[in-house]
């Protein structure tokens, strides 16, 4: 037999099929390690088949299988070659996508423990008689073990001593083994609560689900109608079938929570995938999944990619999040991937959100997706009032402040009565950036065309980009000024001035800052939620999928953040955000309240976003989009070139460009813009970014994105990257 390997090296000169003689255990799906030139490499045999057509003396044999299973289903071997052609991906970068990035090269392994079983009759007569008298220790551990049982050898070492227990086995009277220890990720609380019976909107969802030919449903249900209830009485049935089920959420930071909630139905059928977690505890889930002892998987995007096997569910929580789309190499559409499997298993697929992104419901719209709706709150509630507040007119009456008068007043309501409140402001740091007074100097970055954000509770300046550090500035650099004022504010200081204003009144954080150690999610969720008065402050990571009874005010510090960027979708990303955030109010018992600070407060957005009028939203914006011919009534298409030379950089991009409009001309009705530019920011890292940008339309699309691919392929050298991106998340 002949084994079909891609070798695991991301490089373009080698990314594709080389042959082997296979050896008796092989199977598609392992890694092999084969000799490869004049050196050993380790691969992925994708394939097995009789014959060759290179001469027998061309070839050489696999050396070893890596693995005692298959580590790549067939199903997942045939969509890394799915994603190969849709994305133009290396075969390897798809491929590497499939497995923990540890297991290459041999980076993570079982853990194995040493474990000591207490013989099956112990004398303790006779076996006192052999050891020295006065060996306390030793005397000790055979009482402790009289009744049989297994142990850990660490802990009975750290009890007895590691002699006295050697002492016990030499005796006979402990045998020696070693067993696999499951590095289990931490979750949050598992409270065991009784399950509601569904409402008649949450059953008419379930049974449009399972009732109907597999297919994709947009479940659209506002903030608090149970659309997680709805997903686990799928997943039950899906189960009672022997089936699997994959549950995708955007942010880590919501996946302890989830978890804890499934554990508390599923229990151990449920696991864990997402990049917080430590290599070993990836490895052993991802294992644990691979050998069926898991029948549900939750994960953010990379869970996607779980090896589960018959899977009878696929589900996308908050399905408007642009974290569902890779924007570094490899790239891809985690919707495009789940549709994928799930046309593989002929299984639904579930977009659920209170926010739908705007392509989601213009499909639904045009009946490719099913729209299911939950249009209420599962106890009756009514949403959270939303209050608008004009802070130009603040300023006009002399209040200069982060907080308006209304949030500072309500504010000060909430925490008397001991309740919570959540603040969200979607950046981090203390000001956005720090500039000379007197002659108008900004810290940039070194490396990268942007102003540096002030940390304050470091003293530093940071680099969002590269992460790089800095002093923070005492005086300017250029005109040695100390008048130094602080731009936006950011979470920091929010914090610090809440600090000062309700002093005594516990202040959570949660940032990129505040959360880089592991477990930091679950640690600040589980402290907030226990502290009562206490006040959460946060990014966009505390605007989702949170459910704490007792927070009854949420505040929007700055709404027009994301409103004012150069991008088609800042419109929409601004009201989902108002409406994710608004939903963590209010959803028990005790009424909430929002209020959303702006300083464009005439803006529709912000009318559509008080009224919680998510179609008359989409009405307005699909209207624009039609107009203005932006996605989905066209493929904004992105072709991104950098290069530590900026002449290097931008003499290519115009020669691509210079290409690019040959093709133009003979597509004249499907180009709709075409231009060639310097990225907004045009250095990170040291690499200068130039872009074509570009906006396809008609049926020759297909054709054009195939011309596009071909151009890039071509073009890549060792000292440019080259990469495309459609409808990409970002336009910086």
């Amino acid at each position: 037999m002949i084994a079909e390997v891609i070798i695991d090296v991301a490089h373009s000169e080698v990314d594709r099929i080389f042959d082997y003689y296979a050896i008796l255990e092989l199977r598609a799906g392992h890694r092999v390690l084969v000799p490869f030139g004049r050196q050993t490499l380790e691969g992925f045999c994708v394939a097995l088949k009789d014959t060759s057509e290179l001469e027998d003396s061309q070839l050489k044999s696999v050396i070893r299988v890596l693995d005692d299973y298959p580590v790549l289903l067939k199903e997942l071997l045939e969509l890394s070659g799915f994603m190969t052609d849709k994305y133009r991906l290396k075969k390897v970068d798809a491929l590497r996508l499939l497995i923990p990035a540890q297991m290459r090269g041999g980076r993570v392994k079982e853990l194995r423990v040493n474990k000591l079983k207490a013989a099956d009759i112990l004398d303790k007569i006779v076996l006192g008689d052999k050891l020295r008298k006065g060996a306390k220790n030793q005397f000790g551990l055979l009482s402790f073990i009289q009744n049989g049982g297994v142990y850990l050898q660490a802990e009975l070492n750290n009890q007895f001593g590691a002699q006295a227990v050697q002492k016990l086995v030499d005796l006979g009277a402990l045998n020696r083994f070693t067993d696999v220890k499951k590095r289990t990720p931490a979750s949050a609380e598992i409270t065991e609560k009784p399950r509601i019976a569904l409402t008649s909107a949450q059953k008419k969802a379930v049974n449009a689900v399972l009732q109907s030919q597999p297919k994709t449903h947009l479940l659209f249900g506002v903030t608090g109608s149970g659309k997680t209830e709805v997903y686990i009485n799928i997943i039950k049935s899906v189960l009672k079938e022997g089936k699997t089920a994959i549950l995708l959420v955007p942010e880590i930071s919501l996946t302890p929570q989830v978890l804890g909630v499934f554990r508390a139905v599923f229990g151990g059928q449920t696991a864990i995938l997402h990049s917080g977690l430590s290599a070993g505890e990836r490895f052993d889930e991802w294992r644990r999944i691979r050998q069926g002892e898991a029948s549900i998987v939750i994960g953010a995007r990379s869970a996607v990619f779980a090896p589960v096997e018959n899977i009878g569910v696929i589900i996308i929580d908050e399905e408007h999040d642009s974290s569902y789309k890779s924007e570094t190499n490899p790239r891809f559409y985690t919707h495009d991937v789940a549709g994928w499997r799930a046309k593989f298993n002929n299984c639904p697929l579930i977009l659920g959100s209170a926010t739908p992104s705007l392509d989601s419901f213009y499909k639904a719209r045009l009946g490719e997706y099913n729209l299911i709706e939950l249009a209420v709150r599962i106890n009756d509630k009514e949403l959270p009032k939303v209050e608008i507040v004009d802070m130009m007119q603040e300023m006009r009456s002399g209040n200069t402040g982060i907080f308006s008068g209304s949030l500072l007043s309500q504010l000060e309501n909430e925490i008397n009565a001991g309740n919570q409140a959540m603040l969200f402001i979607n950046r981090r740091g203390f000001a956005s950036f720090m500039q000379c007074r007197e002659c108008g100097y900004i810290a940039k970055c070194t490396d990268c065309d942007v102003s540096l954000v002030y940390h304050r509770e470091e003293e530093a300046l940071k680099c969002h980009f590269c992460n790089k550090r800095f002093k923070a500035l005492t005086n300017c650099p250029v005109c040695n000024s100390t008048s130094i004022r602080h731009g936006a504010t950011g979470t920091q200081r929010v914090v610090k001035e809440l600090g000062e204003l309700f002093p005594g009144v516990p202040v959570f954080r949660m940032d990129n800052d505040t959360t880089r150690d592991k477990n930091a999610h679950l640690g600040i969720l589980e402290k907030f939620g226990k502290t009562k008065p206490s006040v959460l402050v946060g990014t966009q990571m505390i605007a989702k999928g949170h459910d704490f009874p007792c927070v009854t005010l949420v505040g929007v510090i700055d709404a027009d953040m994301s409103l004012h960027f150069a991008d088609y979708r800042s419109t929409e990303r601004t009201y989902q955000l108002i409406i994710q955030v608004a939903g963590r109010a209010g959803r028990a018992a005790l009424t909430g309240k929002v209020v959303v600070q702006t300083y464009t407060p005439k803006h529709y957005v912000y009318r559509f976003a008080a009224n919680y009028d998510y179609k008359g939203f989409y009405e307005k914006e699909i209207n624009l989009r039609e107009v203005t011919k932006f996605p989905p009534f066209a493929k904004l298409v992105r072709i991104v070139v950098s290069g530590e030379k900026e002449d290097d950089s931008r003499n290519y991009v115009f020669e691509l460009f210079n290409t690019i409009k040959a093709l133009k001309l003979k597509y004249p009705n499907s180009f709709l813009f075409c231009e060639a530019m310097r990225a907004p920011i045009g250095r990170v890292q040291n690499r200068h970014r130039f872009q074509i940008l570009m906006r396809i339309t008609g049926n020759d699309e297909g054709v054009i994105m195939q011309n596009l691919y071909n151009l890039v392929d071509t073009g890549v050298t060792a000292n440019l990257q080259v990469f495309v991106e459609v409808n990409p998340s970002n336009l910086n």
